[in-house]
């Protein structure tokens, strides 16, 4: 039995590579009888004759899944144009650590066979909705939402408000606001703390914070999360998981929380998180000593 009648194969950004890879699904697929549409990304390519390429507004109607080829920036920009609207996704990791994408391209036949005959695992994530007051605008973020001075060592200042209660002032080079899905992602460079999928939490962790105490924190997501910056004249920069940069001037109010939009991945069976942290974050791997004379 076929689960998804209308798949529609996504990608990022274009190269020969993605296109094979592209093709080769659309083949699996066709022969399990779905029908395959792609997203406008493939106009770009040298050989968008051969295949027919969809906006995005006819894609969110007709589509049961969507398959993203690349890495995590690949899923990141399905998950805020399709997730979002409700679409289950399904990766295929062609990128250099893929936290978010599962298939191999070496497994591709088989791992995509099983997901359509209706073995596989689903998992629900949360977005972060932001909201400045003063601008109409919301925008949505699935890893974290990023303040910042934009400038290389110069920092910004701001207070710190959970649930209308104050937390701090500080200053820092900036903040950031992360769900569990993007705390193996940038959070955990600046120290953040891995949360697993499942938390229904979030953490804010201060970027290189004029402080000697100064800690991440981890609050339920139900949480209602208020920056208010403090400098009048201090330009910052609001980024969504690295993208739709808005640039602040001012004392803006800046109001963060968890989204009532929820993005649904698909997986193959047999899923582990903690199999993907071993492998893509070096757990338990030892220090080999040369003992060569």
């Amino acid at each position: 039995m076929v689960n998804f009648k209308t798949v529609c194969i996504f990608t990022s950004s274009y190269n020969e590579n993605i296109f094979l890879v592209g093709r080769q699904i659309e083949e699996i697929l066709t022969k399990k009888g779905c029908k395959v549409l792609y997203d406008k990304t493939f106009s770009n390519s040298k050989q968008n004759n051969a295949l027919k390429a969809h906006t995005s507004k006819y894609i969110q109607q007709e589509s049961d899944l969507i398959i993203a080829i690349g890495g995590d920036g690949a899923m990141l920009s399905c998950s805020r144009i399709y997730g979002s609207k409700g679409i289950p996704i399904l990766g295929v990791n062609l990128g250099k650590l893929g936290f978010l994408t599962d298939i191999a391209p070496n497994e591709l036949t088989s791992k995509l066979i099983e997901v359509i005959e209706g073995s596989f695992e689903t998992d629900e994530r949360f977005f972060l909705e932001t909201k400045v007051k003063g601008l109409r605008k919301k925008s949505l973020a699935l890893n974290e939402v990023v303040i910042h001075s934009g400038a290389i060592a110069q920092m910004i200042e701001y207070d710190l408000f959970i649930d209308e209660e104050f937390v701090f002032r500080q200053k820092a080079d900036g903040l950031i606001i992360c769900s569990p899905t993007g705390s193996t992602a940038y959070s955990l460079s600046a120290g953040g703390p891995i949360l697993h999928p499942n938390l229904d939490a979030i953490s804010i962790i201060p970027m290189l914070p004029q402080s000697l105490t100064s800690s991440p924190i981890v609050v339920k997501a139900s949480s209602k999360i208020k920056v208010v910056l403090s400098n009048l004249g201090a330009n910052v920069h609001l980024s969504f998981d690295s993208h739709n940069l808005i640039k602040l001037s001012g004392r803006y109010e800046i109001n963060i929380c968890k989204s009532n939009s929820m993005l649904k991945f698909i997986h193959p069976m047999n899923h582990d998180f903690y199999d993907g942290c071993r492998n893509k974050l070096g757990w338990s791997k030892t220090i080999v000593k040369n003992n060569e004379e």
